[in-house]
Order: structure tokens, then sequence, then C-alpha cells
């Protein structure tokens, strides 16, 4: 179950610096909300991809139920109810509002991630 893939590894690097340039010098209202959250379970499901040795379809769920958790935090405000309203980094990690298009752009990226993986890489999902 364990091992390391670096083809993973490298592409989950690449998005995660795609993520920061967006965070950093993209300021718009759809780039940055919605392209970014496209992006960031694609991320996610590579890094998990890198090291571990999990069926796509299984992983890619596991990533959007993640997701969608992170989402409902924000929907109950945990970082207010956790008092780390000040925290700018608890703020960037968790975010701070629910929108019910993220949840959208969540299940696009999956969906990429799911058609790439059978399709141009020729697995069985």
């Amino acid at each position: 179950m364990l091992r390391f893939n670096r083809n993973y590894f490298a592409l989950a690097v690449l998005l995660f610096a795609i993520e920061v340039v967006i965070a950093l010098f993209v300021h718009d209202n759809f780039v940055r909300p919605y392209v970014g959250d496209v992006l960031v379970v694609i991320l996610i499901y590579c890094f998990v991809k890198s090291f571990l040795n999990l069926p796509d379809f299984v992983l890619a769920l596991g990533v959007l139920l993640f997701a969608f958790a992170i989402e409902f935090l924000q929907y109950i405000k945990i970082v207010n109810v956790l008092g780390l309203e000040k925290s700018n980094l608890a703020r960037t990690v968790m975010g701070t509002s629910f929108v019910w298009l993220d949840l959208l752009a969540y299940v696009v990226g999956i969906g990429m991630v799911l058609v790439v993986e059978k399709q141009v890489l020729k697995k069985t999902v």
C-alpha cells in the first residue's frame, strides 16, 4: 500500500506552485475561486497518490469527501468557533466562507482526475 510515485509527486508540486501563483497574483472572480478549487482537489489526489497505492476511484471519492467536509466546516465557521479568526494561517488553510459552487468545482476536479486516470492513462477505475 505504501510506495513513492515520483510522477504523482512532481505533479502535486507543480499544482501547488500553480495554486500559490493563483493565490498571490490572481484577484478575479473566476480563476482564483473556481479554477483554484478545481485544482486543489487534483493537487490533494496527486499528493496522496504519491505515497499510497489506492484504487483511483476510492482515492478520488475520499478526496471529494474531504473537500466537502472542509467546505462544511467553512459553513459552520469553524475558524471562528475555534477562536482562530485572527490567524492568517488558519483562515488560509481552512477558508472562511462557504460557497455552494465550490462543491461543484470539487466535483469537476475529481471528474477530471477520473477521466485522465481512465481514458488518458488507460486504467480501469
